[in-house]
């Protein structure tokens, strides 16, 4: 039987995927509409505006590396806390370095949704 963090770990391969490849479709069906995601710069994003910088290339990342995961899980909630080598662009700004970002996943009728976030550059 697949447990919670197994299902987090193939959602989360699905995330880096998508980003890697900007497909907003997928990023679409894992973001909960009211995401709240602290970027590295310290803006606040919700979901239309990261869908937007992936779909229209002012995001656009070359390659992403997971280092290292930790997954905990409480009742329909799950945190993810990964550090990641990421190589992209972010409107002019060239992005090469390890990052570590923090995901909270929460269950809403049998499907996980990214409810909120924050990454920053170590």
């Amino acid at each position: 039987m697949m447990t919670i963090e197994d299902e987090i770990i193939i959602l989360e391969d699905k995330l880096i995927a998508a980003i890697k490849d900007g497909n907003t479709t997928v990023l679409d069906k894992l973001l909960h509409d009211d995401l709240v995601f602290n970027i590295p710069n310290g803006l606040t994003i919700s979901k239309s505006m990261d869908l937007e910088s992936y779909g229209s290339g002012v995001m656009k990342v070359y390659d992403i590396r997971i280092i290292d995961r930790i997954i905990k899980s409480i009742d329909d909630f799950s945190i993810v806390a990964v550090t990641v080598h990421l190589k992209a662009k972010y409107r002019d700004q060239t992005i090469d370095g390890k990052y570590r970002y923090l995901r909270v996943w929460k269950l809403f009728d049998n499907s996980w949704k990214i409810i909120a976030g924050s990454g920053f550059q170590i």
